[in-house]
């Protein structure tokens, strides 16, 4: 269980509403293009708000979070969970009040992107294409365009407005300020029409553009250039292919023209050039983020042991901290699909997701155990886990906890080892200051067998290269 009885009850009610007018072509996109990325239960949800909605309307009636759980036949826990992918991927504004009966939600539902936007958007499209593959990708491509008339072979021969009516001016054309108000719409109602799909925002707020800006030089490029639209796909290519501030000034500069402005088909061009090196060939999943500067607690030059480890830990994405953890070996897509899941439903932020992948294997003989590691996850998620340091502080504090939810999972299979097996731990979690009723029940079997844990992850994190030498 996660905390969304907190954000949402059953007895909750909601209206529908949409930004612009829904077609038919509309579920197309969201079936074929959409529903790769973010699955059968969120693409049922926007299809199931959107038929509250009467037919050219904007709004639908008022109905309850129960109603839905029933139509969906779905738990308020997937709901939950799908509605924020809705709204993470662009889909839908949520808005929230909070009155004497309860809260009241409005369920904006915005049109999905056309599919010259889709792609060309530079992140949905490469996600979708590692998602579904080349030949399938491409099906997709030819499905949604068709070929250009050769219209430049003719001559146009259209007639203007000009051409064709007059105005008659021989009547009076007058409208007195009463007719005014009758041709103006009133201010609390909107035309109904078709908007283009929202684009995906959150990316500029992570990045550190001043930074960037200090590694480029005015007579390489100017400051002007870096408009609205070129901050913007910094930023998205920055996410979506995990590049650092300073790898990205290399790039920007190997994008200036000649007039030292950005072009940005070429940024991206040698942007997924650089990450196709970096991983060899591969394109990167949507798991491939690191923690927000937001929720970094090491922003300094790290001076200890320990800050060096957090830092690595908030740089690092969750796929390549397994990797690490593999001993370079590429992730299976079974874990890699465990720590997707943990990602999305838990809504645990990278960093915390790279401290939960350490305790799991380390505490699991180097495997990840979906259901112990979900059950961790959703006790981090109700604690509003946020930071690498609250995840270890954590983890210390429900130490033993969590050992005995392990071995819950095991009795029966393994009660014949268990008195001899010794437990590996991370090095962090060996930091904890027991209290004095713990250190009464200590044995110094136990004291030993930490000493020789700590000993072996030393050994373990030295072979990987992610801490220097001692001493």
């Amino acid at each position: 269980m996660s905390n969304t009885w907190q954000e949402l009850l059953p007895v909750d009610r909601y209206t529908v509403s949409s930004t612009g007018l829904l077609n038919d072509y509309d579920r197309k996109v969201m079936t074929l293009l959409y529903q790769p990325l973010i699955g059968p239960i969120c693409t049922s949800l926007y299809m199931t708000l959107w038929s509250e909605l009467e037919e050219n309307r904007l709004w639908s009636q008022s109905s309850l979070h129960y109603n839905l759980m029933n139509t969906m036949d779905l738990n308020l826990n997937e709901i939950y969970h799908a509605r924020n992918k809705l709204e993470g991927i662009g889909l839908l504004n949520v808005y929230r009040k909070k009155t004497e009966e309860g809260k009241q939600f409005i369920y904006e539902l915005n049109p999905p992107s056309t599919p010259k936007q889709f792609f060309n958007d530079g992140m949905l499209n490469i996600y979708l294409f590692k998602k579904i593959g080349k030949v399938h990708f491409n099906r997709l491509k030819n499905f949604f365009s068709d070929e250009v008339m050769p219209t430049n072979e003719y001559e146009q021969v259209t007639k203007s407005f000009t051409d064709i009516f007059a105005s008659d001016q021989q009547t009076s054309l007058y409208v007195s300020d009463e007719g005014e108000e009758e041709l103006n719409l009133e201010p609390e109602k909107r035309f109904i029409g078709r908007h283009e799909g929202k684009e995906l925002e959150g990316f500029k707020e992570d990045f550190n553009f001043d930074l960037l800006y200090s590694g480029v030089k005015p007579s390489q490029i100017t400051r002007k250039a870096f408009t609205p639209n070129v901050q913007e796909t910094i930023a998205k290519l920055s996410f979506l292919y995990g590049i650092d501030v300073l790898d990205m000034q290399k790039l920007v500069i190997s994008a200036a023209d000649i007039n030292n402005e950005i072009d940005i088909e070429t940024l991206r061009k040698a942007a997924r050039d650089w990450y196709q090196i970096e991983s060899q060939n591969q394109l990167p999943t949507l798991m491939d983020r690191v923690q927000p500067e937001r929720n970094r607690t090491q922003k300094s030059e790290p001076k200890t042991k320990e800050e060096e480890y957090i830092r690595h830990l908030e740089t690092t994405s969750p796929r390549e901290r397994l990797k690490q953890l593999s001993g370079g070996a590429e992730p299976t897509k079974a874990d890699l699909q465990i720590i997707e899941g943990i990602l999305f439903n838990q809504k645990l932020n990278p960093g915390v997701v790279n401290v939960l992948i350490e305790y799991v294997m380390l505490k699991t003989d180097m495997k990840l155990t979906k259901a112990y590691m979900e059950k961790i996850a959703s006790h981090w998620t109700r604690k509003k886990v946020i930071t690498v340091k609250d995840a270890m502080e954590l983890a210390k504090n429900e130490h033993r906890q969590y050992q005995e939810w392990a071995k819950t999972k095991k009795e029966g299979k393994t009660a014949t080892r268990k008195a001899t097996r010794t437990e590996v731990v991370p090095e962090w979690l060996n930091k904890e200051k027991n209290s004095e009723k713990e250190k009464k029940i200590e044995t110094e079997t136990e004291t030993k067998l930490n000493d020789q844990s700590a000993e072996r992850l030393r050994k373990i994190e030295e072979s990987l290269g992610i801490l220097k030498d001692r001493g």
